[in-house]
């Protein structure tokens, strides 16, 4: 069930009445598979922005080997025609960058009118922002717009699977997930 939900924010209400079980128990299990490591739980950032703010977590997977194999995906081909390619990679992107940058603490935002953010977070007190896409060439879309403003980031990466390193706009760069390392300095 969580498989489906991978990317997604936590609806325990929606989970539990599908499993039959109470909201209690759904987040109890949650909570194991964090405990694991099986689950990655990113909270939400929020502030006083005057916008109503998403406020449950978003849950990933975090081996994407293990999430292929509860979607019944087999192989790459199967995949990249699956229609949960983006939040695999999304999750598969986002859990590297988190573990070759090391942030303190990590988080998301979201409202519910629809603008949000896949990765938050402080660092020497700059606050930064990740945005991760599945596509060759991404650009700038009206929600990173928003973030970027909303929030007060210093700056904005879009991770993508290329191979270029390019700006986007001012103080917000196209990196690929295989240059994230060239960030590493920034958080020595």
């Amino acid at each position: 069930m969580l498989a489906h939900y991978h990317a997604q924010t936590w609806n325990a209400s929606e989970i539990s009445r599908s499993l039959g079980i109470s909201d209690k128990t759904a987040r109890s299990y949650l909570d194991i598979l964090t405990g694991t490591f099986m689950i990655r739980q990113l909270q939400p950032w929020f502030e006083n922005l005057g916008k109503r703010q998403v406020k449950s977590p978003k849950i990933y997977f975090r081996d994407t080997g293990l999430l292929h194999s509860l979607l019944g995906v087999p192989d790459k081909h199967s995949l990249l025609g699956h229609p949960k390619v983006g939040a695999s990679w999304e999750g598969f992107a986002m859990e590297q960058a988190i573990q070759i940058l090391n942030p303190a603490e990590v988080y998301f935002w979201g409202t519910h009118s629809g603008a949000e953010l896949d990765l938050v977070f402080l660092h020497k007190g700059k606050r930064l922002g990740m945005e991760f896409k599945f596509n060759e060439a991404p650009g700038l879309i009206p929600s990173m717009r928003t973030s970027f403003s909303e929030l007060k980031l210093n700056h904005l990466w879009i991770i993508y699977p290329g191979t270029e390193i390019y700006p986007v706009e001012k103080d917000m760069t196209a990196l690929p997930l295989v240059r994230v390392d060239t960030l590493k300095e920034q958080f020595a």
